[in-house]
């Protein structure tokens, strides 16, 4: 039987660098770190970059993990795992923060809720699982999107539908958006789906920091967010927590 081939073990172990650290590389670093040749490295990382496993920053010539891996990561995570070690934390966000809870996986470039915590009232309600969500218009598609879960491209590809007078339909305006929603560590989205409506959401990670799906509460705006229009910082400290909670549970370590 043929042994392993040089080459693939070079590259996974370069992805497996890339992945584990919480900063970009240079190629000096990765040769040094692997114990290979530079020319050797700088081919490898251009193979992976040419599939789009691996990124380069142009302003600095650094690397980082791809959009394409990043999309493999959440696809490896099994969804019933996730829905299984989520609904815990789910119910106990839905108890605390009196709002309703959704979790969301990336699915053909939409939002596949794959788990839905009622409101904890006697309110009608109708139950989510299985629907398909917009990435744009709603808060779990963002933290999707901003955090490699989503590819951004296809999303503007397909047409940023408006669904209220709020949606975000310009690409420049939803880049923006998504920087900040990196910044911040979460997303929001307030009357963009549905007029009275506001939902906030945060990525749960798995096995190296990959985002493997998002966690986010929805409810009317005058119970989501402040006088300002802003989600309210209690809310997003609940829904952050859970998040957390889940992402360790699930192997994410720096969680």
């Amino acid at each position: 039987m043929a042994g392993p081939l040089q080459s693939i073990e070079r590259a996974a172990a370069i992805l497996r660098l890339l992945a584990g650290g919480s900063r970009r590389l240079g190629l000096g670093e990765v040769a040094a770190s692997l114990g290979l040749a530079k020319g050797t490295a700088h081919g490898i990382l251009r193979t992976l970059q040419h599939v789009d496993f691996v990124e380069q920053d142009p302003a600095t010539g650094k690397y980082q993990l791809g959009a394409a891996l990043l999309h493999l990561g959440s696809s490896y995570l099994d969804v019933n795992d996730l829905r299984s070690r989520s609904i815990n934390w789910a119910d106990a966000l839905a108890a605390r923060s009196g709002e309703a809870v959704r979790l969301g996986t990336p699915l053909e470039g939409q939002v596949l809720i794959v788990h839905h915590v009622f409101r904890p009232d006697d309110s009608l309600q109708t139950l989510d699982m299985g629907v398909l969500l917009p990435l744009h218009a709603s808060a779990l598609g963002k933290v999707l999107m901003a955090f490699g879960a989503s590819p951004v491209e296809a999303a503007v590809a397909a047409g940023l539908e408006a669904y209220t007078r709020h949606t975000l339909t310009d690409p420049d305006d939803l880049q923006r958006a998504l920087t900040e929603v990196r910044e911040q560590g979460w997303g929001a989205e307030v009357q963009e789906m549905s007029m009275g409506e506001a939902s906030v959401a945060a990525p749960i990670r798995g096995h190296g920091g990959l985002v493997v799906g998002a966690i986010g509460v929805s409810g009317p705006v005058e119970r989501i967010c402040d006088s300002k229009g802003r989600p309210q910082p209690a809310m997003v400290t609940l829904l952050r927590e859970a998040a957390r909670a889940i992402s360790r549970d699930l192997g994410a370590a720096r969680w």
